[in-house]
Order: C-alpha cells, then structure tokens, then sequence
C-alpha cells in the first residue's frame, strides 16, 4: 500500500484549456482523481451510462450545470451526479478551482459527450 497524492499519482493527465488531472485510484470499480481548473476554463456537456460521480471542492467556487440547472459549489461542499445526468463543471471565477472527482465504476470508456 503506497501513499499517493496530487505530487506522486499513479498518473498525471491534462484536459481542457490548461487543466491539470491526478489520478489517486485507478480500478473498473472505482477512479479516484484530484482536479485543477485555472479561471474561466470548463468542460464539455456529458454523462455516463453507468458511472456515478461525486465531486468535492478542496479550493476556490464551482458552477455545476446538471440537467439545466445550475448549483454553485464553495470549497468544503460536494455534489453528488448520479448516472445518466448530463452534466458539467465551470470555473466562472477569477481563482483556481481544485476538486477531488469520486467515480463508481470507473469512467473508462463510460463518457458521452453531448455537443
């Protein structure tokens, strides 16, 4: 058992416009990741068959779109997107916006975009 963190993942990624991926669990029964946005960056309109997803805000403010409706995320809150929900995440603000994403299973081949 290792220690793993957004300074040693098992991977690192990058997606979007200049956002930053860390993957800290990385199994078909569930993926672990620590995200990071830079201000005015999002992501594209999505959802997952099977996946269900929960995002937890570790800095800055978050803007959730899920089926139309907007929620607004402050750091030490979460929002659970159950699967099958078209959903996606903004950084609206003028701060970095970093969040712990939790999905069961694993999103592997599991995201359809809508756009």
């Amino acid at each position: 058992m290792e220690m793993v963190s957004k300074f040693k993942p098992v991977n690192h990624y990058e997606w979007g416009a200049g956002c930053d991926g860390w993957v800290l669990v990385d199994t078909e029964t569930l993926s672990v990741k620590q995200e990071r946005m830079p201000p005015q960056t999002s992501e594209a309109l999505h959802y997952h068959e099977k996946a269900q997803q929960f995002f937890f805000i570790l800095k800055g403010t978050a803007c959730f779109e899920v089926e139309d409706i907007s929620v607004l995320v402050k750091a030490g809150e979460g929002i659970h997107i159950e699967a099958g929900k078209k959903h996606r995440i903004l950084n609206n603000t003028a701060d970095e916006l970093e969040f712990i994403l939790s999905s069961q299973p694993s999103t592997q081949g599991d995201r359809f975009n809508c756009m």
